[in-house]
């Protein structure tokens, strides 16, 4: 297997369903939620973890959607704040690939390796070992 992680954002790591009025705000294509999103996870435990796993030669990468129904405008500003939000939460980590692509795209389009994502339908199409959000620093470590 090659040596590749991918996350998904929303319910993996970030706490997209935790804002008040998530819903709402992104039918008004309004980016907040994915700003104002807390992480789901001791972010710090999983920069270290990441960090070591590049020394090793694994590439670290995201894989997520932009809202359903979102305008090419609306998607752009999403992939935007999720970037923003990488940059602020996860500093350290130097992301090989930062995929933010448009709701429904399958995940695993040319993409293989290990997949930490809260959607059954993505851990069963993915094209290597998938897990769900339970455990991924846990999991990490014993890479």
């Amino acid at each position: 297997m090659e040596k590749k992680i991918w996350f998904d954002m929303d319910g993996t790591i970030a706490d997209l369903y935790g804002v008040e009025g998530w819903l709402e705000m992104l039918r008004a294509e309004n980016e907040r939620p994915y700003r104002e999103a807390r992480p789901l996870l001791n972010l710090q435990a999983l920069a270290r973890v990441l960090n070591r796993l590049i020394r090793k030669g694994y590439e670290i990468n995201i894989i997520s959607w932009t809202a359903k129904f979102g305008t090419p405008e609306y998607n752009a500003r999403t992939a935007e704040a999720k970037r923003e939000w990488l940059a602020e939460h996860l500093a350290s980590v130097k992301f090989t690939h930062i995929d933010i692509v448009e709701y429904g795209t399958p995940k695993q389009n040319g993409r293989n390796g290990i997949l930490f994502d809260d959607e059954a339908p993505n851990r069963e199409a993915w094209d290597g070992i998938a897990y769900d959000v339970n455990n991924i620093i846990e999991i990490l470590r014993g890479i």
